[in-house]
């Protein structure tokens, strides 16, 4: 005596289907209520408000993401001295920067050795000692001949000291000792190094100035011994703006890490409160990727904008724009994950729809599960019980595995584009493992039956 055939379960598209018929059926869901009698007006209500908060939570969820990142860039980065002297390291030998500071040791040294003066003094002292006075004369016109072998000294000397190990050691200590100066930056307190005065971003090269002049002592320039405590500051950035910003930078600083926690749950509790959720979803995660699209390209929109309007007392232009995109770089990298984060998590809500395309993909993937499960069968190689758990549970274990991805990424110290493209293929690879073992399920429990197989309850 056979058994009777298993009925078929439903996959997702006809799920979703389903779902459709019972919404628009009579006595179904959303349609008209027993005996065809439609809802009262209260019903309809509740579910526009519901659809009216939804829109509105989703919407700011949006704005708010790519703020969230910047928050977060401003907690984590810019006010964390471990990362910030991270960050800021690599200036110390940016050939940009190196110039800028050659430059500035340079013009602070010469302008102390007045060469015309020197040679002016040397032939007056001579003249005075029975030098002729033609020959006094031609003496004190090698002004401009010394001056310009003092800045060729000084040069030669500023570019030893400004590219030695010893520099970026300086650099490296000066920043981590007083890193207050970042927080001075953002928040208007604290000085150190790099300090901010009147919207003017300033990098104090004392210590090198100090170790040129000790050089150019050692080199048999006595005179250098002479210069006096000058102003030591090049000054790297500009904005008349930046009072602005330090009042944003006390805000999100006080916020801190929890803003992206609190623009998660709005975003969860829209997408909760929609009507399609997965279409909501994937919306969300659409808008939230264009949101940091557009601010991505107003960084790049504000970079040219500030470095064609760099005022006279920035000295270096190279120098400007090295230290803009050292500072801004994490922030850059945070929005260009936010962008692929976004269109990946569409793209998956897409997949799981009944869409066409969705439908055959799935169709094919399970097909060609079936096939490898129906060889391996062929070949005595089985499963045993992990096929059949696999079989019956194969729809929790793929929410277990989705929600353990989202919990990595969430731990993620600042993901890239590269840690959202890793954790896409692991995902792909447990997804396909757990095909693979549902699909020998099956050909385990068909050939167990030995009858015409119906599809046992898949789970997905």
């Amino acid at each position: 005596m056979t058994e009777p055939p298993v009925p078929e379960s439903p996959g997702p598209e006809e799920r979703d289907a389903a779902d459709v018929r019972d919404a628009t059926a009579p006595g179904g869901r959303g349609g008209t209520g027993a005996g065809g009698a439609r809802p009262h007006g209260g019903g309809a209500a509740g579910r526009a408000a519901r659809s009216t908060a939804s829109a509105v939570l989703i919407v700011l969820t949006c704005i708010l993401v790519p703020v969230a990142l910047l928050a977060t860039w401003v907690h984590d980065i810019a006010l964390d001295t471990d990362r910030y002297v991270a960050t800021v390291e690599p200036l110390a030998t940016d050939p940009a920067v190196q110039d800028a500071a050659v430059h500035r040791i340079t013009e602070a040294v010469g302008a102390h050795v007045n060469g015309p003066q020197v040679a002016s003094d040397i032939a007056s002292w001579l003249q005075s000692q029975g030098l002729p006075p033609r020959a006094a004369d031609a003496l004190s016109r090698l002004g401009p001949q010394i001056d310009s072998a003092v800045d060729q000294a000084v040069t030669r000397i500023a570019t030893r000291v400004v590219h030695s190990d010893a520099f970026a050691t300086v650099w490296t200590d000066a920043n981590r000792a007083a890193h207050n100066a970042v927080v001075h930056a953002l928040t208007g307190k604290g000085r150190g190094a790099v300090g901010i005065s009147d919207g003017t971003v300033t990098l104090d090269v004392g210590t090198a100035v100090d170790r040129v002049k000790q050089q150019l002592v050692d080199a048999g320039l006595k005179p250098a011994a002479k210069i006096p405590q000058v102003n030591k500051e090049l000054v790297l950035f500009q904005s008349d703006e930046l009072a602005k910003f330090r009042k944003a930078a006390r805000l999100l600083d006080i916020v801190g890490n929890w803003f992206p926690v609190i623009v998660v749950l709005l975003g969860v509790a829209g997408v909760f409160l929609a009507h399609r959720r997965r279409r909501a979803l994937a919306r969300t995660a659409l808008g939230a990727a264009f949101a940091c699209l557009v601010v991505a390209v107003a960084l790049i929109v504000a970079r040219h904008y500030y470095l064609d309007h760099l005022p006279p007392q920035v000295q270096s232009k190279a120098a400007a724009s090295a230290v803009f995109d050292t500072l801004l770089r994490f922030l850059r990298v945070s929005l260009r994950t936010g962008i692929v984060l976004g269109v990946v998590i569409a793209l998956g809500a897409y997949f799981v729809g009944p869409g066409r395309l969705p439908v055959a993909v799935r169709g094919a993937s399970d097909q060609t599960a079936d096939s490898a499960a129906r060889w391996a069968a062929a070949h005595h190689v089985t499963t045993g019980r992990v096929g059949a758990w696999a079989l019956a549970y194969r729809r929790a274990a793929t929410l277990g595995v989705l929600l353990i991805i989202a919990l990595v990424f969430a731990l993620w110290n600042h993901p890239t584009v590269l840690t959202v493209l890793l954790l896409v293929l692991v995902l792909l690879a447990v997804l396909a493992v757990l095909a693979l073992l549902a699909a020998s399920g099956r050909a385990q429990l068909d050939a167990g039956r030995r009858t015409a197989p119906g599809t046992p309850r898949d789970g997905f």
